[in-house]
């Protein structure tokens, strides 16, 4: 089975569609939970299917760091070694490399950089790194781009974002397996008409893409130039092929990326915030470690139909695990802010489809 897509359904430039690939449809709006090294932190792929999974992430620079692709690839590729059976996507590792600012450094050819594990000199290059991505086995792989900071501009951001195509085209020199694909990454910055050009610039590269991605946003800049950015990144983009936003994962940025027309994102954010006891529920967060759980018999949230909240877990629970570092505690609330954003996605799409969109954003009470 190849990769397809087919738009299903649209609200303005909101949409539904099914992104086929060799491992199963992926239905969008879609999160993708991410497994940095292989792995969801503390979540089974059991529990991941469980809780609506279709599509995970993981990150090319920890796994060639830690255990290596020629260890993963030998024992069966990524999908084998960590037991999931969906499609995955991997990230190219370059905003891993470009966030090492003080351990590393860039040129033409590519990247240096002391490893955070054990500081022994290391190098990624777009061919090298895509040819990790091949080696793992991910479905969809990543170009290898230069992910700015947001304060960066004038001739230095020009650089940047040439040098992101100019490594596209050297990504593509590496030959791929049959059930692979490599996502194109738009850059430019916070500057409008260089994401204008980016992405033209890209199609020109590769026109036939099986999908695009938008990258170097949610950096720290404010959200209002957030999605500006993300307006001029994707109007240039096909409406036959996936858009994928990369790094974003609050409810209030799902909405407001599915609305410019974004089918695709991920962030750590969901994992990271239920280690340090923040889930999420209608109207924003709660942190279960504050003193106001203590004795609260009620779910995370009432007709939540995750594990954690129809199980009958409560709050005092909760909090009690989280304040004694017992590790069910993160486990738990991990598998509710996953579960809390796929659903989310799932009303979206049934939104779109249905002819609601407009009543979706209206109702939703997000922060």
């Amino acid at each position: 089975m190849s990769f397809a897509f087919a738009v299903t359904g649209t609200q303005g430039s909101a949409r539904a569609a099914d992104f086929t690939t060799p491992r199963g449809v992926v239905r969008t709006p879609c999160f993708m939970p991410v497994g940095t090294r292989g792995t969801v932190k503390g979540i089974t792929p059991r529990e991941l299917r469980e809780a609506g999974s279709q599509i995970i992430l993981a990150n090319t620079f920890h796994l060639h760091l830690r255990p290596g692709e020629e260890l993963i690839e030998r024992l069966g590729g990524l999908h084998a070694f960590m037991g999931y059976d969906g499609p995955i996507l991997t990230d190219s590792g370059g905003f891993q490399v470009f966030s090492l600012t003080d351990l590393r450094k860039l040129r033409e050819e590519g990247v240096a950089f002391k490893s955070p594990i054990d500081g022994a000199d290391c190098f990624l290059s777009p061919e090298i790194a895509t040819g990790i991505q091949r080696a793992l086995g991910a479905n969809i792989i990543m170009a290898f781009d230069e992910c700015p900071p947001a304060t960066m501009e004038g001739a230095a951001l020009r650089e940047s974002t040439e040098r992101t195509l100019r490594w596209l085209e050297r990504c593509l020199s590496v030959g791929l397996k049959p059930h692979q694909c490599m996502f194109p990454i738009v850059q430019g910055g916070m500057d409008a008409a260089l994401r204008v050009e980016s992405a033209r610039r890209t199609l020109a590269i590769k026109g036939d893409a099986v999908g695009y991605a938008v990258g170097g946003l949610a950096v720290g800049e404010p959200k209002d130039v957030t999605y500006r950015m993300l307006e001029a990144s994707i109007a240039e983009l096909p409406a036959n092929k996936p858009r994928y936003m990369m790094g974003i994962g609050t409810p209030l940025d799902l909405i407001m990326a599915v609305d410019r027309g974004v089918d695709m994102f991920d962030c750590v954010l969901p994992t990271r915030n239920a280690r340090n006891a923040r889930v999420f529920v209608p109207g924003g967060g709660l942190n279960l470690r504050n003193a106001e759980h203590r004795d609260n018999p009620s779910p995370i949230m009432e007709g939540c139909d995750c594990y954690a909240c129809k199980s009958g877990f409560s709050r005092a629970y909760l909090h009690h695990l989280h304040k004694s570092d017992e590790m069910l505690g993160g486990i738990l609330a991990s598998i509710h802010n996953i579960r809390y954003l796929i659903r989310m996605c799932e009303e979206m799409r049934a939104a779109i489809l249905g002819g609601k969109w407009e009543e979706f954003k209206a109702s939703a009470k997000v922060a």
